[in-house]
């Protein structure tokens, strides 16, 4: 299970080049969410190429993997990682399975109804006008790049999550970071976006 739950932090998001530098302009939470919202309005899916970097504190390793993923409205996310960290992860709405190469079975997980993607999808169809109960949100840009901070109030796993991306829907850049001290940092490149994605495309 513990395979599952690094997976789960890797993706955290889906309800998103390098941290802001200190010119950058300062947006509220609202317009942060507003922004990130307006960027990926008209986007009904998406793929991408990934280079995950995993730092393991207990461990005092670094891992690192090549992938894929993809994406469709309103709920459905899935991830391929290639050898030495091979690992299939679909999230359908807020359930999660995990299946290794060498196991037969899937592992599963059930999160809680307010993480799950059609919720943060059904919030972000309208204008922002609030941010989700139970965060904090920061936001800056910096010419059409911006980055969104999102930090849980409660204490649990995740301690911060980073989303880097454009105006035009493309993201950069996703970091992790645990309170247990693990980071992952995942970039993005090769995004092509509404190619038509099935559910042939979201299977383990």
């Amino acid at each position: 299970m513990t395979n599952l739950r690094h997976v789960l932090f890797s993706m955290f998001c889906f309800v998103v080049i390098s941290a802001p530098s200190a010119s950058a302009a300062t947006l509220s939470p609202v317009e942060g969410l507003e922004a990130f919202r307006r960027a990926f309005a008209g986007i009904r899916d998406f793929s991408a190429d990934i280079a995950q970097e995993k730092h393991l504190t207990l461990m005092k390793k670094k891992l690192t993997a090549n992938g894929t993923v993809r994406f469709r409205k309103p709920d459905s996310f899935f991830m391929e990682l290639h050898s030495p960290s091979a690992s299939r992860v679909l999230l359908k709405d807020n359930t999660l399975s995990l299946k290794l190469p060498n196991e037969a079975e899937r592992q599963n997980m059930v999160l809680p109804a307010e993480q799950g993607l059609s919720r943060w999808f059904a919030f972000l169809a309208r204008p922002v006008k609030s941010i989700p109960g139970g965060f904090d949100v920061r936001a800056e840009k910096r010419g059409t790049v911006l980055s969104l901070r999102i930090l849980p109030k409660t204490k649990g796993a995740l301690k911060e999550l980073l989303v880097v991306f454009r105006e035009d829907g493309r993201l950069v850049r996703l970091v992790i970071e645990e309170n247990n001290g693990d980071r992952t940092v995942m970039g993005f490149r090769n995004v092509k976006k509404n190619t038509g994605l099935t559910d042939k495309d979201f299977q383990l």
